[in-house]
């Protein structure tokens, strides 16, 4: 007998489709919302003076009765960053596995959040019941521990959910990835699978952790009478453990440097995922008491972030800790796509200070590659394929992959965000579009500055500004004193007084015969003239456009 009238789960990417970062995905069936992960995105060069941006989550907003709660995949900030901000809007619960919810605790806290939230732990295994859907935790593997692959079951058939991940068979710390349960569940019938596509276009399988607690090895052997400064992701716990593991082997005192990491550090070893033996960790303040041979740094700023502790390192800025000649520093990490100069410029001011920088070799990725890839979609055999979590050349690249495992080109979806992927037994189909975006947030201003302040910066920063003051008689409209002009950012006055004594005059000449033929104009108008006039004139002598500010006071 067939079941009549099963309705379609909808899919809707709120985010993290077009670039890396800044994930987070609804799913709807009927009256039930979920939210799987919140994530934010670090500025592009453009966003001048923007700190983070966090996605715009309007929909979620509108249908808040629906919304049940977010499923939380892993701790890394393109995942939960921007849960702090969201929460403010709406307040709905959070489930996660236990060193995940640990991080995303400390950020709550952080945010005096803590008390407000509802929060459950999820062991891997387990499943939760939310509105229509049931969400079971499988067990992943990623470049931080506790990563879960959802599968998300509803009455319209299962979704799996892959998040971040790749195939460890050696991690350091834990289990493999449940290979087994993803085949139970493709065994059930998949009808859509959400696969991670970071390193789609990368061939063969990612290296096992285990492979740089081995390249540590021999590095420790090789700088035996060296000090060594490592930098690597704050949120690597294997990373740290397996460092920690070479410190203790070769004698050396390990110094834990940059907030973010001695925040983590301190959340996974309360938790029990970071084993530190006793006497191995010291303050900083303690690097002086010992041969610097016989120290280790981790630190964060492998990503050249300028405000991170190795970039103060290599800046000669940092309060406590300077580059001495012959000091081996260590990049565990690739850079981000975008990051490589920022990591250039760092590795180059190390090297003029006599170090020797290390940025081979000293990492594999937490991304799965093609053909771990390949193995997750022959286990779970997906009627239709989704990639996510990357720019559009990874997903393209996953979507390919996809294809030549046989599902057809029309059952792969390459989605935007904001598209409303409806899908059901029978067929899966884009419906419609929700309204999405990017939130900017500077310093405390959430969503303050929009596109048209970023203009302004950009204007500013390219041309800077001149500014035209000027005073009238109240009534008679009569100029009174100036126009005087003051300029930021657009020539250097003392060498340029001819040019802004003539811009001055053509503004005089301009005003006057305005206020003339029109006594009564209002200042709208004369502003207008003085920023037309302005403006012709500088770019008639400069073939510049400075953002002209005129000020008219009265008296």
């Amino acid at each position: 007998m067939k079941k009549e009238n099963i309705g379609s789960m909808r899919i809707i990417p709120l985010g993290g489709l077009e670039k890396i970062g800044m994930n987070i995905t609804a799913f709807e069936y009927e009256d039930s919302i979920i939210v799987v992960d919140c994530g934010l995105a670090f500025p592009e060069d453009g966003m001048l003076g923007i700190d983070l941006v966090i996605p715009d989550v309007t929909y979620l907003k509108n249908n808040i009765e629906k919304v049940k709660g977010f499923v939380i995949t892993h701790g890394h900030e393109d995942h939960i960053g921007a849960l702090s901000y969201i929460l403010r809007e709406i307040n709905i619960p959070i489930y996660a596995t236990k060193l995940t919810m640990g991080i995303i605790e400390k950020k709550l806290t952080e945010h005096n959040l803590l008390r407000s939230t509802r929060r459950k732990v999820v062991k891997h295994g387990q499943s939760i019941n939310l509105g229509q859907f049931r969400i079971e935790f499988i067990k992943t593997n990623h470049s931080i521990q506790d990563a879960a692959a959802l599968a998300i079951y509803s009455p319209a058939g299962i979704v799996v959910h892959t998040g971040d991940f790749k195939v460890d068979y050696t991690p350091v710390f834990g289990d493999a990835i449940d290979l087994q349960r993803f085949a139970e569940i493709g065994k059930k019938g998949v009808l859509a699978l959400l696969s991670d596509s970071t390193n789609a276009e990368r061939k063969g399988f990612t290296q096992s952790e285990r492979t740089v607690g081995i390249t540590f090895d021999h590095i420790f052997a090789e700088h035996q009478n060296t000090r060594i400064i490592i930098a690597t992701f704050a949120s690597n716990v294997d990373r740290v453990q397996q460092i920690i593991n070479s410190a203790c082997k070769y004698d050396r005192k390990v110094v834990v440097e940059g907030r973010s990491m001695v925040n983590i550090i301190q959340v996974a070893q309360e938790l029990g995922y970071l084993n530190v033996p006793e006497n191995t960790m010291i303050e900083i303040d303690q690097l002086k008491n010992y041969p610097p041979e016989k120290t280790v740094l981790i630190t964060t700023g492998s990503q050249g972030e300028s405000m991170a502790a190795l970039s103060r390192m290599a800046a000669d800025i940092h309060k406590k800790v300077t580059i001495m000649p012959g000091d081996t520093v260590i990049l565990s990490s690739n850079p981000i796509p975008g990051n490589e100069k920022s990591v250039s410029r760092v590795i180059n001011e190390l090297s003029e200070k006599g170090a020797n920088v290390i940025f081979q070799d000293a990492h594999v990725s937490g991304h799965a590659c093609q053909e771990e890839l390949k193995l997750i979609y022959s286990l779970v055999k997906p009627k239709y394929a989704v990639p996510v979590h990357g720019e559009y050349r990874h997903r393209k690249a996953n979507a390919n992959l996809a294809k030549s495992l046989g599902i057809p080109k029309e059952n792969v979806f390459m989605l935007h965000s904001g598209d409303v992927l409806e899908v059901s037994e029978q067929e899966a189909k884009v419906v419609d579009k929700v309204h999405t975006g990017e939130i900017l947030v500077d310093g405390l201003g959430v969503g303050d500055v929009g596109n048209i302040v970023l203009r302004d910066r950009q204007h500013l920063a390219e041309d800077g500004i001149m500014i035209v003051v000027l005073t009238l008689e109240r009534g008679s409209n009569q100029l009174l004193a100036g126009p005087d002009i003051v300029s930021r950012g657009f020539v250097y006055v003392r060498e340029s007084e001819d040019l802004m004594e003539e811009a001055r005059q053509v503004v005089t000449d301009a005003v006057e015969d305005c206020l003339n033929h029109q006594r009564n104009a209002d200042w709208s108008k004369i502003k207008l003239v003085i920023r037309d006039t302005m403006n012709e004139f500088i770019w008639k002598k400069t073939k510049r456009r400075p953002m002209i500010l005129p000020i008219i006071m009265d008296v």
